[in-house]
């Protein structure tokens, strides 16, 4: 035997011999398992979950013949599309998603629109199985909210959050029935806020939570929760190009879900106030046009004649900065907030003009009353627009602009007249040389009819 193992041999023998000989245990024991508490999330799920209801759905739709089955999920219907035939036909469908019941006594209960959407009957299953039908009290496809209603016996409503106090690194809790697995319970963190363009198509108010909190089909309509057991969201769509989850989870903030819901029960619809103007997000580019030191706020492009912002005194080229005192760092978030005020209401926007502060007041009109504010979207160069000089030295008139071009994509018209860029004022085509000259992006200013807008061209 080796010397070495020997020794080590012989020293574990006398120690365990000194062991026995003293009553003692060779190795210390190992403590109970309860004997210390396991952090655990189960007794704020057990709180919550009974608010938390299965959504099963039937109706007719009007589709396209060769359409993807997978589309017969509303929440597929919503972000996917698959090739199809001229002639529409209606068709029986059924499916399911999550809601969240907010009000006990009055048996409201709060999804998504999309998950309700041409549903003829509406199908509520509570936690404990119990199971009866719902109505659609209001629904509003801009912001995919909707508000059922249920009254039952011994219902269980989730208290509101506030998500203006979420911050990225928060955790959360999604609890929904993705794939019918009901009550599926999920945790993650807030991965990122105020995310919008998630579905740019669908034109609505977006101003996303991201978590990472594992979403998917089915979850649509549940709810996301804070670990004080509050609602702060309600989960709407997932980023994925197969349909499953891939860690990039969206929820509507409860604040505007509480705002719409707020409106649904009390109009049967979202009247949303209108400030009537164009707007583009402060970029990089854009404040080094305009002289400004911060890449925040919303650039006005325009202002619609007879708008509440024509009444207020805003005019185009104005940056507006802040609304009722709270800071707006995009078009998307100012956007957002004046969706969800209501027609009539008085909001104080503060505004930079030629670089110096300004406050006005704007009383919200409703949509019908404002005429569309007009303004091109941003993209490459001026080819394809055939300029010269406006008559009496008015500026630069564009005579004519071919089809598809560069120009045509900008928005620039025939008879437009270019009247500045950025801050400099343009009378010919001399100056309009010198004003663009070594410009990477130009901020158009165009007389178009009686309007006056702007127009971002790279």
């Amino acid at each position: 035997m080796n010397l070495r193992f020997k020794f080590a041999a012989a020293a574990l023998t006398a120690a365990a011999l000194a062991t026995a000989a003293i009553g003692g245990p060779l190795y210390a024991a190992v403590p109970a398992a309860d004997a210390t508490p396991m952090p655990t999330l189960a007794p704020m799920v057990k709180r919550v979950s009974p608010s938390v209801v299965n959504i099963a759905t039937r109706g007719t739709i009007k589709e396209q013949p060769g359409r993807n089955p997978l589309l017969d999920d509303p929440f597929f219907r919503r972000f996917f599309d698959a090739p199809q035939d001229s002639k529409p036909r209606e068709r029986q469908f059924q499916s399911a998603g999550s809601g969240v019941i907010v009000d006990a006594k009055n048996g409201y209960i709060i999804t998504n629109h999309h998950v309700v959407e041409n549903a003829s009957e509406i199908t509520i299953t509570l936690l404990d199985n119990r199971t009866f039908s719902a109505k659609v009290i209001g629904s509003d496809e801009g912001a995919d909210v909707a508000v059922l209603q249920a009254k039952q016996p011994n219902l269980v409503a989730m208290p509101l959050g506030d998500s203006a106090k979420l911050e990225v690194g928060d955790y959360v809790v999604a609890i929904g029935n993705p794939f019918g697995l009901q009550h599926t319970v999920t945790a993650g963190i807030v991965s990122a806020l105020g995310r919008s363009g998630i579905n740019p198509e669908a034109g609505g108010y977006e101003d996303f939570i991201q978590t990472d909190a594992s979403i998917n089909p089915g979850n649509s309509g549940g709810a996301l929760v804070n670990l004080r057991g509050e609602l702060v969201g309600v989960n709407s769509a997932i980023l994925s190009r197969t349909g499953g989850n891939i860690g990039i989870g969206f929820a509507i903030p409860v604040n505007m879900v509480r705002s719409v819901m707020d409106q649904l029960i009390k109009y049967g619809q979202v009247k949303r106030g209108v400030l009537g103007v164009q707007l583009y997000s402060v970029n990089a580019d854009i404040a080094k046009e305009f002289g400004l030191t911060e890449t925040t706020g919303a650039l006005v492009a325009g202002v619609a004649q007879g708008s509440a912002a024509e009444r207020a005194g805003i005019k185009t080229g104005d940056i507006i900065t802040s609304l009722n005192g709270v800071t707006m760092k995009s078009s998307g978030e100012l956007r957002n907030a004046i969706g969800m005020l209501h027609v009539g209401d008085k909001v104080e926007l503060g505004l930079l003009r030629d670089g110096k502060p300004r406050r006005v007041t704007a009383l919200i009109a409703e949509r019908a009353e404002v005429e569309s504010a007009s303004a091109a979207d941003i993209s490459r160069g001026l080819d394809g627009a055939d300029l010269a000089d406006a008559p009496d030295g008015g500026g630069v008139l564009v005579n004519k602009v071919q089809e598809a071009s560069a120009a045509s994509q900008a928005g620039i018209r025939a008879n437009d007249v270019i009247v500045g860029v950025g801050r400099t004022p343009v009378t010919n085509m001399k100056s309009f040389r010198e004003a663009v000259k070594g410009a990477s992006v130009l901020v158009l200013k165009v007389r178009r009819g009686s309007d006056t807008l702007l127009l971002p061209v790279r």
